[in-house]
């Protein structure tokens, strides 16, 4: 009885640990979609929710109406015949119509295992209850996706949850935390050519000259590159660097947002013809 009771407490309490769980709420969260509509995953909280209550109602029952006694007190108690709670036994009843201890001999089915009789016992109310609420929620369902239409569908959902992802990556991409060699173009308004110009000079002109004619670096203004002209290619030599010829990654000094300034900067220095130019060097860039 005392395990019984112990295990019974450990799950309780470990529902009612889940259900104030981060990951419990986030399934709430999860319930509502980007346009302010009922996704799926809200009628998936309300099923869990619904099926949680059930078990913890039940292990209340049981534990409430559970009493730690020793074999000699449970001895006198059917002795003595003691009544239960007739509220309890009522709910009991209701909920499992079980047949009483008594009148098991009266259920017992004739086939016999080593010793071990069957008893033919009814199937819980509560479990029928829960059936028919599953066949009420899948018409519901039904009318609300398929006739009424008024829930997204699940490509409808994914297709909304594609839109939003396009629109904050959008933004993203304006504020330059999105960028990558693949996604990013030249700019060539004044502020952004200025700014990458400011961004040259501090970090850049020691070693390809204030001209970008080049000096320990290779010269930036002329048809030749080591790692590829175009501004993807200079985009990722500048966040990549090259180690092995000195250049460190700037990753770690500028964000995407201010390579892509001062890769424009240098790429609208081509042909500016700096006073003695370094020979070229790597192989003449065609263009995209």
């Amino acid at each position: 009885m005392k395990l019984i009771k112990y295990f019974s407490t450990k799950l309780l309490f470990s529902l009612i640990f889940f259900l104030l769980s981060p990951m419990f709420i986030s399934v709430l969260a999860q319930g509502e979609t980007e346009s302010g509509g009922i996704g799926e995953g809200y009628y998936n909280f309300i099923i869990l929710l619904f099926v949680l209550l059930i078990v913890v109602i039940f292990a209340f029952l049981f534990l409430f109406g559970m009493k730690e006694v020793s074999v000699e007190e449970e001895e006198l108690q059917l002795k003595t015949a003691k009544v239960p709670n007739k509220h309890l036994q009522k709910i009991r009843q209701f909920l499992t119509r079980s047949t009483p201890i008594e009148k098991e001999t009266d259920i017992l089915l004739e086939h016999e295992y080593d010793g071990i009789r069957e008893l033919n016992n009814r199937i819980p109310p509560w479990f029928n209850y829960l059936f028919i609420a599953t066949i009420i929620f899948a018409v519901i369902y039904f009318f609300d996706y398929e006739i009424f239409k008024s829930s997204p569908s699940q490509i409808q959902e994914y297709n909304m949850e594609i839109q939003a992802a396009s629109l904050q990556k959008e933004e993203l991409m304006k504020t330059g935390s999105f960028l990558d060699e693949n996604s990013v173009t030249v700019l060539d308004d004044i502020a952004s050519l200025n700014k990458g110009k400011e961004i040259f000079t501090t970090n850049c002109v020691a070693c390809h000259r204030p001209d970008a004619g080049g000096l320990v670096g290779p010269n930036l203004t002329d048809d030749y590159w080591i790692h590829g002209g175009g501004i993807k290619n200079i985009f990722k030599t500048i966040t990549n660097g090259v180690p092995e010829k000195g250049m460190i990654s700037w990753k770690s000094q500028l964000n995407p947002k201010q390579i892509q300034e001062v890769g424009s900067y240098i790429i609208s220095l081509y042909g500016t013809n700096p006073v003695n130019p370094k020979p070229p060097e790597g192989e003449k860039y065609k263009g995209e």
